[in-house]
């Protein structure tokens, strides 16, 4: 059979569903073989768009999302997504073409070493140089996307290895390895999360990485423990939960941080440095830390271990959990969350013309009825939605946080959709972030999805404005111009609506999330509040 024939077969032998990319000169081989398979090649119309959905569709299944793109530009359009794949810790796939290998010892058209461009962005990169190691290539790859910490991964096929004759087969999908802390380590974190008054958990990326929720909130409930989540753990209990104290994940002091300034001992469970790094909540040290991950520590002068659980993060939960004595919650815990609380909620019904975000974020709470995949874009809204939006369940709300990339929202709505068609999807973006991919609607409308894109639009780059004021009290060369994005939206053959007051938001988001089809929602955004947000952190001062 021919060499392209056997990738495709490996990839429908790893449970391969839908492909994101572009057909190009180089992987025409490979795209003439998915013609007679049951993996349906996902046309978009940047590569750096199939790269973030196959990222946000990683995240949702944890199976690996693949990519597609040809040689040279097509190949590095996908390095954005791809970066954030591997920081965020999403199993993702990449598959690029290349030239013959009889012209890559020379200068050559479109040709550069992509297999050295993408080293330090995947966590495995490999060019197939001998056609008959398609399986043993095919299956690493899709092993080490999903092994922890999961990440990006590079097949590359030149065109030559692509047409040749070959023979072989896919190799079996092996299971997923799982480890167990030891016994002496279970001891130790017991012995040290006995002996404190006032521990706090700290619940990372990890915990719904390894489906991890149920037990984390089994173990807070039997223990008496409070929980905070990172930006990418949000619902990790749900938004009424009396033992959670929300989110953390501002640089600056945030409210909930009152909570470790009180707390004796912090217990991180499936926490990444890349989410929210040490030195912003335990700034003087102060705090002993029981790490639980399926990895090791990260060294940090600002991360002082007293026990360290690895492995899986479920495994451990339900072994700590019978070793581990009840607490009895501290007083300063319930103050907190009733601050928090009246805090958070505050603004949720600031009436006026343009919007305050919170106004808009509360809308979006209350018209999705906990059930929607809320898919942010980076900007302004993007720190809104991080402090202020509380989902009922994990998974449920993507941000892009370590590699922090504009322009994931839509191509994000587009996966979150496929691999979740039952339920209901927002990608809520600034009008910056939406013009980077806002195109993908096209290919949205063309596959026949529906989900609704709400639009921050304050015409100008939000968050880096809201930075250079904290910094200089002044902004420069953040103010561009938008189109009419309603018209832009029916150029696709896709529904826009106009909102100008707080108070049509509401009945419009619930309207649209009732329809069939793609709805573009454009806000006008009164981002004063940055600014003030950013002087009440400043202000911060713990009183419990």
């Amino acid at each position: 059979m021919k060499a392209s024939d056997l990738f495709v077969k490996c990839l429908e032998n790893e449970g391969v569903k839908y492909i994101f990319g572009i057909p190009g000169e180089e992987n025409t081989d490979f795209v003439d073989s998915l013609i007679e398979s049951d993996i349906e090649l996902i046309l978009v119309h940047h590569e750096q768009a199939a790269a973030f959905m196959a990222d946000v569709y990683g995240r949702l299944t944890g199976k690996p999302g693949v990519c597609l793109a040809t040689l040279g530009p097509g190949a590095t359009n996908l390095l954005t997504g791809i970066g954030d794949a591997f920081l965020d810790h999403a199993p993702l796939v990449a598959i690029t073409g290349q030239a013959s290998l009889e012209r890559i010892h020379k200068e050559s058209h479109q040709y550069v070493d992509i297999v050295d461009v993408f080293d330090k962005i995947t966590k495995w990169n490999q060019q197939i140089r001998v056609a008959h190691t398609i399986p043993e290539i095919v299956r690493k790859a899709f092993k080490q996307a999903v092994l922890e910490k999961p990440g990006a991964v590079h097949i590359e096929l030149p065109e030559d290895i692509a047409m040749q004759e070959t023979e072989g087969k896919p190799l079996p999908v092996s299971q997923k390895p799982s480890s167990s802390p030891s016994r002496s380590s279970l001891n130790k974190a017991a012995e040290v999360i006995n002996r404190s008054k006032k521990p706090i958990i700290l619940a990372g990326n990890g915990v719904i990485r390894d489906e991890a929720a149920v037990e984390l909130r089994q173990f807070a409930e039997a223990k008496n423990i409070p929980v905070v989540n990172t930006f990418m753990a949000k619902g990790v209990l749900p938004a009424n939960h009396p033992l959670t104290l929300y989110t953390v994940g501002m640089q600056a002091k945030d409210y909930v941080l009152c909570g470790f300034d009180q707390a004796d001992l912090i217990i991180t469970v499936g926490y990444d440095f890349v989410e929210y790094l040490p030195k912003y909540w335990n700034d003087e040290a102060g705090n002993r830390i029981v790490h639980i991950d399926s990895l090791p520590a990260e060294v940090d002068a600002y991360y002082p271990l007293e026990a360290e659980l690895v492995g899986n993060v479920k495994e451990a939960l339900e072994a700590l959990s019978p070793l581990v004595e009840k607490k009895e919650l501290w007083p300063a815990v319930v103050k907190l969350k009733e601050q928090l609380v009246e805090k958070l909620h505050a603004s949720d019904e600031l009436s006026g013309s343009p919007v305050k975000p919170q106004r808009i974020i509360a809308d979006i709470k209350k018209a999705e009825k906990g059930e929607a995949i809320i898919i942010s874009d980076v900007g302004a809204h993007k720190l809104w939605i991080a402090r202020l939006y509380q989902p009922e369940k994990p998974n449920h709300t993507i941000i892009s946080n370590g590699w922090a990339t504009m322009g994931i929202a839509v191509p994000g709505a587009i996966a979150a959709k496929l691999a979740h068609p039952e339920k209901p999807v927002i990608a809520v973006t600034g009008d910056g972030g939406f013009l980077m991919n806002g195109v993908e609607l096209a290919t949205a409308k063309r596959l026949g999805l529906a989900f609704v894109v709400i639009i921050f639009h304050d015409s100008k780059f939000g968050l880096i404005e809201w930075k250079q004021l904290n910094k200089f009290n002044r902004s420069a060369d953040i103010e561009f111009t938008d189109p009419n994005f309603l018209d832009f939206a029916k150029s696709f053959g896709v529904k826009g609506m106009k909102v100008t007051h707080s108070d049509e938001l509401l009945p419009m988001l619930e309207k649209a999330l009732s329809s069939n089809e793609i709805v573009l929602i454009d806000v006008d955004v009164d981002y004063s509040e940055n600014v003030k947000l950013s002087k009440t952190l400043g202000d911060y001062i713990c009183k419990l």
